[in-house]
């Protein structure tokens, strides 16, 4: 009988505990959990070799919810299709789609929202957005070349920016198999953004 009325007392402290986890939070576990699995499945991995080998988990900043920003989203009208430059030295076509205006520690930045004209073409792609941006934390904890962010096409004239969700692109481990999109000036920011995938380069040894 006393073991029922431990678990008694214990059940409230269990549900408790998993209603502490926020709906923000777990989104972000999930978007970590499938990015690590996406690494360690050889089918759809950029490593190769040793760096698959001794791959074992990507390093995260600790969630912060102050990286997680409700930005106002204002559509480009009439955007033109451009060559935006990648790694490799070729081009890959994009257009803006709109800016996210938002504020960090009281200051406000914009940075620009990218539609791919070639992913547009498939159906699963149709509301997908990019944020490729560069920060204060790049060649140091981060890429040197920047982060992305993917985004979906927001309802109304507001869109979340959850920097928990970024992470470097595939060029960061293999720079010899992918050609990525290089950052606009425009999506520089001068502050760090400790949020998202941290980075330790042993891949270009």
């Amino acid at each position: 009988m006393k073991k029922y009325i431990v678990l008694f007392l214990l059940f409230p402290l269990w549900i408790f505990s998993q209603k502490m986890v926020s709906p923000e939070v777990m989104e972000v576990k999930k978007f970590q959990e499938d990015l690590n699995a996406e690494y360690l499945n050889p089918k759809e991995t950029p490593l190769r070799g040793d760096n698959f080998t001794n791959f074992k988990g990507h390093p995260f900043f600790p969630f912060d919810l102050k990286y997680r920003v409700t930005a106002k989203f204002v559509k480009t009208k009439n955007a033109k299709p451009f060559d935006l430059p990648t790694s490799s030295g070729k081009t890959k076509t994009y257009r803006e789609y709109g800016k996210a205006i938002f504020e960090l520690d009281g200051k406000s930045y914009t940075l620009n929202l990218y539609q791919s004209l070639d992913l547009i073409k498939q159906k699963k792609y149709k509301d997908y957005l990019f944020l490729p941006f560069r920060d204060a934390t790049n060649e140091k904890e981060t890429y040197g070349g920047g982060k992305y962010m993917d985004l979906r096409i927001p309802k109304g004239n507001t869109i979340i920016l959850d920097f928990n969700q970024s992470y470097q692109p595939f060029c960061a481990y293999n720079a010899y198999d992918y050609n990525c999109p290089i950052v606009p000036e425009e999506n520089k920011l001068p502050v760090e953004i400790r949020a998202g995938v941290m980075y330790q380069d042993i891949y270009h040894h």
